[in-house]
C-alpha cells in the first residue's frame, strides 16, 4: 500500500482510533495503530485488529462497499458486456473457505471436506474485479451445496430482494431476457443464476456456452486471488476467535475495493491475480447437486443458443478447440 492510500486511511479512521492519555501510559499512536493492523502482528495488538478493523469497515462499506441499486446493476451489465461479452450479467460469484486455526470446543463445527478448519467467504464481484457483495460466517462444516442456498444472498437472490434490473433483450435480439450472475458448478441453475453445462462430452454449442460463461467468472477468481496475494493472512490458517475473523475477512474486502477504485485498476488483472492457486488459506467450494426450474433450463438454452448466432464472437471457437472455425 502506498503511503498516500495509508495517509488517506488514516485520515478517514482518526476519529474511530483516537484514545484517550492517562497519567500512567501515552496512548498508541493512530498511526501505529493502523500499521499494526495492516500488517497483522503479534499477540500483544490482539486488541487492536479488532478495533480497527470495526472502523474500516464501519467508514469504508459506506463508500466502496454499499449495496448496488438498479442503477449500479445496469453499469455492471454493460462493464460484463463490453470487457466480457457476457451481456446482461450483473456479477460472477464465488465462495472460498477460509483456513483457521480450530477454536476450542467447537467440535466439528468447522470442520471442512479438506480436513481442515474454515470460515467461508462468499463474493459476488462486478467486472473490474471488485466485490459488490460479500458474506463471511458460514462454517466449514457446512455442505457446499448448502451454503448458498441458506446464504443471506441466496434468499435474497430467490426472492429477488437484491433490486436486479428488469428483463432487457440480449444486444441484436427482442425478446427480453432476465439478467444474470454467473457462476461455477458449486452454484444452482436458477433464473437469475447460470453456471455450466455438466459433463465432458459436449457439443459445440455447449462446450462455447461454458467457454463464455467461464470467461466472465474468471473475474471472481482473479479478485480473490488478488485478495490473497495483496493480504497475507491468506497465506496460512488464521489464529482468531470466529468472530474477529469475520472482522478480519470484512475489513480486507472493504480495503480491496478502495485500493482497486482509488487506483483505477486496468482492464488485465496483475499477475498477483493468480496468486490463488498458491494461498495456502483458501480453497475452493465443491460442486453441487442441481434441479433447475424449465425457466432456468431454458434461460441457459437461449444463452447457448444467443452465442452461436447474434451473440457470437470471432475468436470464441479457436479460443474454445484451439483452431479456427472454418
Amino acid at each position: 500500500m502506498s503511503q498516500w492510500h495509508f495517509n488517506g486511511l488514516l485520515d478517514l479512521l482518526k476519529d474511530d482510533l483516537e484514545r484517550e492519555t492517562t497519567p500512567f501510559r501515552e496512548p498508541i499512536s493512530n498511526k501505529d495503530r493502523l500499521a499494526v493492523c495492516l500488517r497483522i502482528g503479534k499477540s500483544t495488538v490482539s486488541q487492536i485488529i479488532p478495533q480497527v478493523c470495526d472502523a474500516l469497515w464501519r467508514r469504508l462499506q459506506p463508500l466502496y462497499l454499499a449495496p448496488p441499486t438498479e442503477e449500479d446493476w445496469l453499469e455492471v451489465a454493460a462493464g460484463f458486456q463490453d470487457r466480457w461479452d457476457f451481456p446482461n450479467c450483473v456479477g460472477a460469484l464465488d465462495g472460498k473457505h477460509v483456513a483457521i486455526q480450530a477454536p476450542p470446543n467447537s467440535g466439528s463445527t468447522f470442520f471442512n471436506y479438506k480436513g481442515g478448519f474454515s470460515i467461508v467467504l462468499m463474493a459476488l464481484v462486478d467486472h473490474r474485479y471488485c466485490f459488490t457483495v460479500v458474506e463471511i460466517g458460514s462454517h466449514g462444516s457446512s455442505s457446499d451445496g448448502g451454503i448458498f442456498r441458506s446464504s443471506d444472498l441466496g434468499k435474497a437472490l430467490q426472492r429477488g430482494d437484491l433490486h436486479l434490473p428488469g428483463p432487457r433483450p440480449l444486444p441484436g435480439t427482442e425478446q427480453p431476457v432476465p439478467h444474470v450472475i454467473v457462476g461455477d458448478e458449486a452454484f444452482p441453475l436458477q433464473n437469475n443464476l447460470m453456471r455450466p453445462y455438466p459433463g465432458r462430452q459436449l457439443d459445440e454449442p455447449r462446450r462455447i456456452f461454458n467457454y463464455r460463461l467461464s470467461r466472465a467468472r474468471r473475474v471472481v477468481e482473479n479478485s480473490f486471488g488478488i485478495l490473497a496475494s495483496k493480504w497475507e493472512i491468506y497465506q496460512r490458517r488464521i489464529k482468531l476467535q470466529p468472530h474477529n475473523i469475520d472482522k478480519v475477512i470484512k475489513a480486507t474486502c472493504v480495503l480491496h475495493n478502495y485500493l482497486i477504485k482509488t487506483l483505477s485498476l486496468v482492464s488485465h488483472p496483475a499477475p498477483e491475480a493468480r496468486a490463488e492457486a498458491r494461498a495456502g488459506g483458501v480453497e475452493r467450494l465443491q460442486p453441487c447437486g442441481n434441479h433447475p426450474s424449465r425457466e432456468a433450463f431454458n434461460l441457459r438454452e437461449i444463452y447457448k443458443d444467443y452465442f452461436m448466432s447474434t451473440g457470437k464472437v470471432k475468436w470464441q471457437h479457436a479460443a474454445c478447440f484451439g483452431v479456427a472455425a472454418v
